[in-house]
């Protein structure tokens, strides 16, 4: 009898090896591995969503008769190896992984791996589609990927004649509540929760569980039907927002989901587009959605896979400042944007996409904080951390680490972008208005600062020369600068 290896992201039986076969004529295997649970400080609550969710699936795949060998190994090799030993398979078949790591573990393993259907643009297409451009753009992917894959389509053109509707989508919080985004779906924790959370090694840091995150397909749906009927109709005026009082506005919070299997892009997008074809979302935040969906998720798939290992250690603008002691719990930040998040982090394990672009992304990247430590450390705090999927977004996106291979221009901003976009400079101690003095906000210090480091560099970006030109003219340069020096310290110190 062959063995099929279900990795822990991907979690559904649809998805590649599981599909093509059925109860009876394959055991199905799955490995939890106790030195990758040991291997870094992981937040509590992504550790037990991949925990939890790996055990119910099993749960699940043995009621559809699959027969099912559940290891818990001190690693995935002593796992294969020992159910090797005791089943003696005629072959192990795995779906293609999710990681490099993953990869050349199970090709080393002599594992047979079968093409993956969990993302909507494999990465050899996605490869073919490259190597005919002479510049990556997300845009150029974006609408290729509508009309392959025929969504909010009008005959040959878009459905609206637009591609996109980012104008209407990238509107301030409301002034004043109450706000209009529902809450959150949540659901009480049941006894392998517990099991779960207490069985967690020492390393595992954050606030415990409290029932948001779902951890089987079933859950996964009900948060699927929750967004589509309550949310998405909401979704694309603020989705670019940030807001004190409501952590999630009308984002989907369905990304833990799509990465570890128990979702499929597939039916998130059909979701999508058959409630905008009822009259029940508006164009404007179905676009916007299925974009980040079907554009940037795949994307930043695709380039992960074509960039290839050494990516991840692109380090092209020397940023050697270590993670801020405000990061890592060590230190209390008086930056009221910093502050939300971090709490945000703490409590949920999760930020939307702005908040961890434009304000964490956004401070490291100014301060010139290693982008390695960056990477790891929002990839052990996430709960929908994948390394496919913080590796592009941090090193490239967020930390312009790649010298622009994926971005055009480094998404650098000062406390002015924050107190239009959020609520929180509201209730913040510095001033976004001002970049010297000691109530001076410390984006719009470094934003400067930054500016003015990496001149040589910018001025010959289209995008960046006016910026550059701007910051030269400035008549407080001199001191912008030693401003910056005593604000990098400060945050060196963990008194920032």
């Amino acid at each position: 009898m062959d063995t099929v290896w279900v990795f822990g992201d991907q979690l559904n039986v649809q998805i590649g090896a599981l599909a093509t076969v059925r109860p009876g004529s394959t055991r199905v295997l799955m490995i939890e591995s106790a030195s990758k649970l040991t291997a870094a400080p992981w937040h509590v609550q992504r550790a037990h969503i991949l925990i939890t969710s790996m055990r119910r699936f099993a749960s699940e795949a043995t009621a559809l008769g699959f027969e099912v060998d559940y290891r818990q190994a001190a690693t995935f090799a002593e796992g294969l190896a020992d159910h090797r030993a005791e089943f003696r398979p005629r072959r192990i078949v795995a779906t293609e992984p999710n990681s490099h790591r993953a990869r050349s573990l199970a090709l080393n393993e002599g594992v047979v791996l079968v093409r993956s259907n969990q993302f909507l643009c494999h990465y050899d297409d996605f490869a073919t589609w490259a190597r005919s451009r002479k510049h990556l753009r997300l845009e150029d992917f974006y609408r290729r990927q509508r009309v392959r894959l025929d969504y909010l389509m009008d005959n040959d053109g878009p459905e609206g004649g637009r591609w996109n509707f980012d104008e209407e989508n990238r509107q301030p919080p409301p002034r004043r509540g109450p706000y209009p985004w529902p809450s959150a779906l949540t659901e009480p924790l049941d006894a392998l929760d517990h099991d779960v959370i207490a069985s967690l090694p020492p390393n595992c840091t954050g606030s415990p569980p409290t029932g948001l995150w779902a951890t089987s397909r079933a859950a996964a749906l009900r948060r699927l039907d929750h967004f589509i009927d309550h949310a998405l109709p909401l979704f694309g005026p603020h989705e670019d927002a940030m807001t004190t009082d409501h952590f999630h506005l009308a984002h989907s919070m369905l990304s833990p989901y799509l990465n570890n299997g128990l979702l499929l892009a597939r039916e998130v997008a059909d979701r999508a587009e058959a409630a905008y074809r009822a009259g029940a979302v508006p164009l404007a935040s179905a676009e916007g959605f299925i974009r980040q969906l079907i554009g940037w998720r795949e994307y930043v798939w695709g380039l992960y896979w074509l960039e290839g290992p050494s990516y991840a250690s692109m380090n092209e603008l020397a940023a050697t400042r270590p993670l801020p002691l405000a990061f890592t719990g060590a230190a209390e930040t008086r930056m009221a944007c910093v502050k939300a998040c971090l709490d945000g982090i703490e409590e949920r394990a999760w930020l939307h996409h702005i908040q961890r672009l434009m304000v964490l992304g956004n401070l490291s990247l100014l301060a010139g904080i290693h982008p390695q430590e960056v990477t790891s450390w929002m990839w052990e705090r996430f709960v929908d951390g994948a390394e496919w999927v913080m590796v592009p977004n941090v090193i490239g996106m967020s930390l312009y680490a790649d010298g622009g291979r994926m971005a055009t221009k480094p998404y650098a901003a000062g406390g002015a972008y924050l107190s239009k976009m959020s609520t929180y400079c509201k209730s913040c101690s510095f001033d976004h208005r001002k970049r010297v003095g000691e109530d001076a906000c410390p984006l719009t210090t470094l934003y400067w600062d930054f500016i003015l480091r990496h001149a040589d560099r910018f001025e010959g970006n289209h995008r960046m020369v006016r910026q550059v030109r701007a910051a030269e003219r400035l008549s407080d340069r001199s001191a912008v600068q030693l401003r910056a020096t005593a604000v990098l310290a400060l945050l060196d110190e963990g008194r920032l």
